[in-house]
């Protein structure tokens, strides 16, 4: 695997916003079939909850 110095600051946006975007779409889907409300703090939560897993796994 390749193994960069790159600028954790650029992961971490990145992360960030993959995981917004990720996040909208599962509460965007998990709305259309009508199990929760689109709203900003749904989809806030998560994404926190999906950069949480993403961090665990990466560096389990």
């Amino acid at each position: 695997m390749f193994e960069g110095k790159g600028d954790p600051r650029v992961i971490a946006v990145m992360l960030v916003v993959l995981s917004a975007l990720w996040s909208s779409l599962l509460v965007w889907g998990a709305s259309f079939l009508g199990y929760v409300a689109y709203t900003p703090m749904n989809v806030a939560t998560v994404t926190l909850i999906v950069m949480a897993v993403t961090y665990v796994l990466v560096l389990r």
